[in-house]
């Protein structure tokens, strides 16, 4: 007999058709919300990139949404940025992903990705005003030295005797080999001294020039500031996150979901028309964009960027969550190593994704507002998370935690059976090559 707690959501679920152009049901509940937060389950699986993709595109059609910001490096995204608008030198979306450099490549160097970044330059195309525009940016601080870097260019082109005193003040970090975490670890323990004043006073003179350097009138020379702006202001806060790495308790993720927060906010202002700021659709995470306070990470002491938009914008926040209950997946053993397709187990008995294979259709939308379905998703469940790294001989330790779904999202997109992204720089080889699975299913 069907428990009355699966008939609820087997009558609940929307079933989810990749094929089809729109979801009614889902933009009709996102109403007039400026800001749509977008999570997946994992960092490299195919359905969550495209079907995020694809909310999008409707988001941007028929809502006017005008930026795309996403959990990736600020310089890095900015020139990705750059290509959608018809700027710069790149000739295609490859091109455009190649800074992403350093490890997890293929998280936004992967052909969904790129085929969503090919849309948005097509869509700008039919605009000649930049305003109009569709934007795409990053939302991290991981770019310490980028960031450097890209005030730095910015100087020498606006200011010169200006980029001589960011030079100076930058010099302090010049003595880690460009390693962010050697910094960390050096000015937490007394080996070096910390260049948070440093990074201060450079972002306190950038601001303080302002309108020196957007005298000119044109979005151009407004947004060449704000990149420069935000590119400082990521260097002062990714001082901090650097050394608060050695630091015990949660203070360097709550640090990177607030630098993530006040950049979102600082981008709605910059894009902003008749004094209305932007409406925006966020890329992340589930444990990024799902409510932290609804989940065991609270217990931590931990909180998100779903949580603090949702705390300051209410209703005008719409989180949408990704889960799936197996398939395949591309990610790393390890920190830093190759990336792999593995095989993704089939979730754990009892947690919501095992919930929703033996209670739904195969793929559906579960919108979580009705009153029988909270009940329904009331008490906590173990919740799937993975990220770049997946271990599943450590499954449970590794890749659960508990949460109150119907509280942590907003809606929920769940699928049964799901694919690896494909890496741009994946070999001919990949959609063959699935890692063996070598561990038993109930670990």
């Amino acid at each position: 007999m069907i428990h009355s707690q699966d008939q609820t959501i087997a009558e609940a679920a929307v079933p989810w058709d990749e094929k089809k152009s729109g979801h009614p049901d889902l933009m009709k509940k996102i109403g007039a919300a400026p800001l749509v937060l977008i999570g997946e389950a994992t960092h490299g699986t195919r359905e969550f990139y495209r079907e995020r993709a694809a909310i999008t595109r409707e988001l941007i059609e028929k809502k006017e949404f005008k930026a795309v910001a996403v959990e990736a490096d600020w310089p890095d995204a900015y020139r990705i940025n750059r290509y959608v608008r018809g700027l710069g030198r790149d000739s295609n979306a490859g091109e455009a992903l190649e800074d992403f450099k350093r490890f997890p490549r293929w998280m936004w160097r992967n052909r969904e990705v790129s085929e969503f970044i090919e849309w948005l330059r097509d869509y700008n195309s039919r605009f000649s005003s930049p305003e109009e525009k569709v934007g795409f940016y990053g939302l991290v601080l991981y770019s310490l030295y980028g960031s450097i870097d890209a005030v730095l260019t910015y100087l020498d082109k606006v200011d010169p005797e200006a980029a001589q005193r960011a030079r100076f003040r930058y010099s302090c970090f010049d003595h880690f080999g460009e390693d962010p975490q050697s910094y960390g670890y050096a000015s937490e323990f007394g080996l070096a001294k910390p260049c948070e004043e440093a990074a201060l006073k450079q972002l306190q003179e950038l601001n303080e020039r302002a309108y020196l350097y957007v005298k000119q009138d044109g979005f151009s020379a407004q947004d060449e500031w704000f990149y420069a702006e935000q590119n400082a202001s990521l260097v002062h806060d990714a001082e901090k996150y650097y050394r608060s790495l050695f630091q015990p308790g949660a203070s360097s993720w709550n640090l990177r979901d607030r630098h993530m927060g006040k950049t979102l906010e600082a981008l709605r202002k910059h894009l902003q028309k008749n004094n209305q700021p932007a409406h925006i659709a966020v890329w992340a995470h589930n444990s990024h964009v799902g409510d932290a306070s609804a989940t065991e990470m609270s217990e931590r002491g931990e909180l998100n960027v779903g949580q603090i938009i949702r705390s300051r914008y209410g209703a005008g926040a719409y989180l949408i969550g990704f889960t799936t209950f197996t398939g395949t997946v591309a990610a790393a053993s390890d920190w830093g190593r190759r990336v792999e397709k593995k095989r993704v187990l089939p979730a754990l008995p009892g947690s919501y994704e095992d919930f929703f294979h033996q209670a739904g259709p195969k793929n559906f939308l579960l919108l979580l507002d009705g009153l029988p379905v909270q009940k329904a998703l009331e008490e906590p469940r173990l919740e799937r998370a993975i990220g770049v790294i997946y271990r599943p001989d450590s499954e449970r330790l590794s890749h659960y935690f508990q949460a109150r779904l119907a509280r942590q999202f907003d809606a929920v997109i769940h699928f049964h059976q799901t694919q690896a992204v494909t890496p741009l720089d994946a070999g001919p080889e990949w959609d063959k090559d699935i890692v063996p699975e070598t561990y038993p299913s109930g670990l």
